[in-house]
Order: C-alpha cells, then sequence, then structure tokens
C-alpha cells in the first residue's frame, strides 16, 4: 500500500517541480529570444550610424534566420536545463516522499501491531470464560460449590482482561510525546515513597519486606509516569520474590543522574530471555512465569520502557537465575 502511495505522492511532486520549471523555461525563452532580436537590430542600428558606407550592405541586415538559429539554440539549452531538473526532481521527490510518508507507515505499523496484539490476547481469556460458562451451564447437576467455582474462575478472568485493556490504553497514551508538557522537577523521596505506598498490600500479601535505603534528590521530569515506572518495577519484583524475602532500594548519584536500583531475591531472569523482556506481549515460559503470579500479559516492562524513554530516562535489567534480579532506573538531576 505505501509503495503505491509512494509512486503517487513521488509523481505529484515531480509534477509540480516539472510545471514550475517548464513555466520558467518558457518565459526565460520569450525573455532570451525578445532580447536577442532587439540586441541585433540595436547592433546592427549602432554599425549604420557609425558606419554610414554599411547601410545598403545586405548582409548586415538583421535577417530570420539568425534569429532562428539563437531561439534554437536557447531552446535546446532550456531542454537540456530541464532534463537534468526531471532526473533530479525525480531524485528529490522520491526522498521527500519517502520522508513525508514514513512516520505515516509506522503509525499504520503501531496501529495494525496494536490490533493484533488485542484481539490475540484477548482472544484466551474470552475463550475461557465463555467455555467455563458453557459447561456449568450444561451441568444440570452442578453443585452451589462448582458453579461458585466457575464464577470465580470467571471474575478472575474478566480482571484480566480489565488489566489487559487498561496497559493497552496506558501504552497508547505513551506512543504520544504530550508527556514532555507535565515535566517539572521533582524530590525523588516523594516518587519513591508514593510508589512504595502503591505495592505496599501486595507485599504485605505475600509476607515481603520492602527496604527503602535512597536518598531524596530533585529530578526532571513526569511525576505520575515516574511514580507508575517504579510501581511497575517494584510489582514485578515482589511478584516473582518468594515469601519472607527482602526488595531494597538503593540510589546513587552517578553523573548528573539519580540510579534508582530495585533488587529482589527472587528466581531471576534466564540469558537468553534477557533481552526480550522489554517487548510487547513477550513472557518468559520459565518457572518464573509458571506461578499464578507470574500470569500476565507482558505488557509492564513495555510500559515502564516506554515511562522511560518519554522522560529522557533509562531503565535496564540484570539477572541471574536463582539468585534474582536487579532493576535500575537513571533519571536526570535537576541542574
Amino acid at each position: 500500500m505505501f509503495r503505491s502511495a509512494t509512486f503517487k505522492l513521488t509523481m505529484w511532486y515531480l509534477g509540480i517541480v516539472m510545471v514550475i520549471s517548464l513555466g520558467f523555461s518558457m518565459a526565460v525563452y520569450r525573455f532570451a529570444t525578445n532580447e536577442l532580436t532587439y540586441g541585433l537590430n540595436n547592433q546592427t542600428q549602432r554599425i549604420y550610424q557609425q558606419f554610414p558606407v554599411f547601410t545598403d550592405n545586405p548582409y548586415l541586415r538583421v535577417r530570420g534566420s539568425d534569429v532562428d538559429r539563437g531561439a534554437h539554440h536557447i531552446f535546446l539549452q532550456l531542454a537540456y536545463f530541464n532534463v537534468l531538473v526531471l532526473v533530479g526532481a525525480g531524485f528529490a521527490s522520491y526522498l521527500l516522499a519517502r520522508r513525508t510518508l514514513e512516520p505515516i507507515e509506522a503509525a499504520h505499523n503501531r496501529q495494525k501491531r496494536f490490533t493484533a496484539d488485542v484481539s490475540h490476547e484477548l482472544r484466551t481469556p474470552l475463550t475461557a470464560l465463555k467455555m467455563g460458562t458453557e459447561v456449568a451451564l450444561l451441568d444440570d447437576k452442578a453443585t452451589k460449590q462448582e458453579l461458585q467455582t466457575t464464577l470465580k474462575s470467571n471474575l478472575e478472568d474478566v480482571g484480566r482482561m480489565e488489566q489487559l485493556i487498561n496497559n493497552l490504553l496506558r501504552l497508547t497514551k505513551l506512543d504520544s510525546e504530550e508527556l514532555a508538557a507535565n515535566f517539572t522537577d521533582l524530590p525523588s523521596g516523594e516518587m519513591v515513597s508514593s510508589a512504595l505506598a502503591q505495592v505496599a498490600t501486595f507485599a504485605t500479601s505475600k509476607r515481603l519486606r520492602l527496604q527503602n535505603s535512597t536518598e531524596d534528590a530533585l529530578v526532571r521530569g513526569d511525576q505520575d509516569s515516574l511514580t507508575q515506572l517504579l510501581v511497575i518495577l517494584l510489582d514485578n519484583a515482589i511478584k516473582y520474590s518468594p515469601t519472607n524475602s527482602t526488595v531494597t532500594l538503593t540510589s546513587q548519584h552517578i553523573d548528573g543522574k539519580l540510579r534508582l536500583q530495585i533488587t529482589d531475591e527472587g528466581a531471576g531472569i534466564s540469558p537468553a530471555a534477557l533481552p526480550h523482556v522489554f517487548e510487547r506481549f513477550y513472557r518468559e515460559d520459565t518457572a518464573r512465569t509458571a506461578s499464578p503470579e507470574g500470569q500476565g500479559y507482558g505488557l509492564g516492562l513495555s510500559i515502564a520502557k516506554m515511562i522511560a524513554d518519554r522522560n529522557n530516562a533509562n531503565v535496564m535489567l540484570t539477572s541471574q537465575l536463582t539468585k534474582g534480579t536487579i532493576a535500575t532506573v537513571t533519571i536526570p538531576l535537576v541542574k
């Protein structure tokens, strides 16, 4: 589709350039031939005035063939010029068409990917929800306990779909660059405290300790999104940590930036999976995701990466199997 659009847009650009070039050439041709005729006549008159003896010399008179030869020469030069314009403008028009259509094509591809992701990821919980409901309806001898179990399972599927939709909407919002308009100078301590408060209940339910050893600093960015970034990383750390373990937050000032690190004592991530953890819908097929807590949609770290990018920050993971994972966020300090 975009190949055809590129060709059409190139032809439009080229047509506009050639119309301008040909119009300019016609004007130049008309002006040059008029000047040629005027110049020859003027030169002949000056010769007659200075040398009257040549007044009746037929060889000094301006003839139509002389003007025609000059006009023909001008025409050839302009034709050659327009050929060069055609070649150059064709190449430039193609580059300009590609440059014009590239962001549109990228947006189109993002939209296609978004639609494909939604349809793919919603199909599984919807199928499970439908099958569970149909089985319960067909079983005339189902007990109250069995029906309650089915309804509970259906509610869990609905909750997962709701979480998926909210994450997808958040991703769509982060695809825009409007976030930069909300940048402020904000204390990192407030951001960390807010993130810890949001995950405190989850940590308590898993009997985990949250240890905050960070120092306050003034950073530049959007407070809500950066807090959400820390919540995502803390939520992951809690989700994949064993009971009675500790999730630790530390901070450092390095090269004009604040480095926050979130360390857990979980199962870790395999070296093969680590380069892919920030990809949309990527989930590692290991014991790390085999537990109910690990059955997500693979969107959290994608959102974290986009938040970091939008805030001129950086996020990365380092991990060792059976030893845990360290999530590192680097945010510019206020100068």
